[in-house]
């Protein structure tokens, strides 16, 4: 992988320095998407269908930069989620920054429709956690129970910030948000989203498709600073840091997400 920008341009790129977050002395979250050259956030499907081999390695790395990963239900569902399980030496890198050795994956559903047999929740090397809301099916909370750690915030939807601080409580303050983009548009609408590690893949879909973040219109747009653009085979990776909003920015009931 070689860096484009900043100039002077390089061959040899240090992942880890390039993307890890020093003590962020507050609570930190990341977006982590994809997209086509044309915009798109899936292909078949899938946001895996746009990858490829450097963006997994750098999507693992990511993984081992966080605290906890942040994911929507839906995602989790079409995606296949299990826990996350990094290699040996990766587990090493982590504590050596005083991490654990594998983040938590902390899902965000309003319905709680979620496989209690499913790989997320027997694949693991810690304990997911299921952000919901008091709407939630009992039965549905009862049958995760037994496998995560249910966190429950807001009545009909998730408090999306609130949740945020119920894991920074925990000492979760570097976030990693994989998805999907209705996700992720709840957190930019809510002011909390503080930087988005964006790879474009080198394909064009057309037809209708997508975007990163799918939600209602930011008024007025948040605006970004590009920290770097990197370059492996015709794939773009781009860190961007959010330009400090206005406290007038989000207006009040913004943060409610209706994650399924």
């Amino acid at each position: 992988m070689r860096r484009l920008l900043p100039l002077p341009a390089s061959d040899d790129v240090d992942l880890d320095a390039a993307y890890w977050v020093e003590d962020p002395g507050r609570q930190h979250v990341r977006g982590v998407m994809i997209a086509s050259a044309d915009g798109a956030a899936q292909a078949g499907g899938r946001a895996g269908g746009l990858a490829g081999p450097a963006d997994v390695e750098l999507f693992a790395r990511l993984r081992a930069h966080a605290d906890v990963l942040l994911v929507g239900a839906s995602t989790v569902r079409v995606e296949r989620y299990g826990g996350d399980r990094p290699s040996e030496q990766r587990r090493a890198w982590r504590r050596t920054r005083g991490l654990a050795d594998a983040p938590p994956i902390a899902v965000v559903t309003r319905s709680c429709a979620l496989d209690p047999t499913g790989p997320l929740f027997t694949d693991n090397l810690t304990r997911p956690l299921v952000i919901t809301c008091a709407a939630a099916p009992a039965e549905r909370v009862a049958a995760l129970e037994d496998r995560a750690e249910v966190i429950s915030v807001g009545d009909r939807d998730v408090d999306l910030p609130a949740a945020l601080d119920r894991l920074a409580d925990r000492g979760l303050r570097r976030v990693s948000c994989e998805g999907g983009p209705s996700l992720l548009a709840q957190l930019a609408a809510a002011g909390r989203l503080d930087e988005l590690s964006l790879t474009v893949s080198p394909l064009l879909l057309a037809g209708i498709a997508i975007r990163v973040l799918d939600g209602a219109l930011l008024d007025p747009p948040a605006r970004l600073q590009l920290v770097h653009v990197l370059e492996d085979d015709g794939f773009l990776f781009l860190r961007y840091r959010r330009e400090p909003a206005s406290s007038a920015e989000h207006p009040a009931g913004a943060a409610g997400t209706g994650t399924p």
